[in-house]
């Protein structure tokens, strides 16, 4: 007859030493993606009111990556962008066998792929940004700028869709007000991409306030699957 003997408390501390390191990982990660959203936006914005010529209601803040102080912006979308690769590893580990667990942390990482590909590929100066640039819409785009739109726009499509992928996640598990919320995101931010992309009034401002929205709900969301790991 086989005998099975009970754990040694050796065997816990084993076990316990051997998981920690796994959740301290994710919990690190997930760090990156709590901080993402609030460095991009308080770097953007600062420099959104402080900079010469710089007017939100006309300016995207990716121009804010043009001029003598652009690299300030520039590191802004790669240190950004980097922090929220590293959230979008951290979900996926933390959502692992859950509805959305697979799709939502693979957008965002586009997402952040696409910050850093904005970042690399800069806007062209125009419409009196940076200071002292003539007013109205260069005839050609640079193909950087060009470069630059096709990331802008795959990031903002991927991030978009993370949350309605997140509000699906948040349905099935039962939090209704955490769904809610992560669609309202993703609406907000499609709606002010889409009066951006039409050239509504005061468009750039409908986009900022649509990106910064939906990047703080994945903040949000990376700060609750932290918090679960306690």
């Amino acid at each position: 007859m086989t005998v099975t003997h009970p754990p040694t408390s050796h065997d816990s501390v084993a076990h316990g030493s051997a998981a920690r390191p796994e959740g301290s990982v994710t919990r690190a990660l997930l760090a990156g993606g709590v901080a993402a959203a609030p460095l991009f936006a308080i770097v953007s914005l600062t420099q959104a009111f402080t900079r010469e010529g710089f007017d939100l209601t006309r300016h995207p803040l990716s121009m804010l990556a043009t001029g003598d102080l652009g690299r300030l912006q520039i590191a802004n979308f790669l240190v950004s962008g980097t922090l929220t690769i590293a959230g979008a590893l951290g979900l996926r580990r933390a959502m692992r066998g859950t509805p959305g667990g697979t799709w939502a942390p693979r957008l965002i990482l586009v997402n952040g792929v696409g910050m850093i590909a904005a970042g690399v590929f800069v806007m062209d100066p125009g419409d009196g940004f940076p200071a002292g640039t003539p007013l109205g819409q260069t005839g050609t785009l640079s193909w950087h700028a060009l470069m630059h739109m096709v990331a802008g726009s795959i990031a903002f499509t991927a991030l978009i869709a993370a949350c309605f992928v997140l509000g699906r996640h948040f349905s099935r598990a039962g939090r209704p007000g955490f769904a809610t919320a992560s669609r309202l995101s993703g609406l907000i931010f499609a709606l002010g991409d889409g009066w951006a992309m039409s050239g509504g009034r005061a468009g750039s401002l409908t986009l900022a306030v649509g990106a910064i929205t939906a990047m703080t709900w994945v903040a949000v969301t990376a700060a609750d699957k932290r918090a679960a790991l306690r």
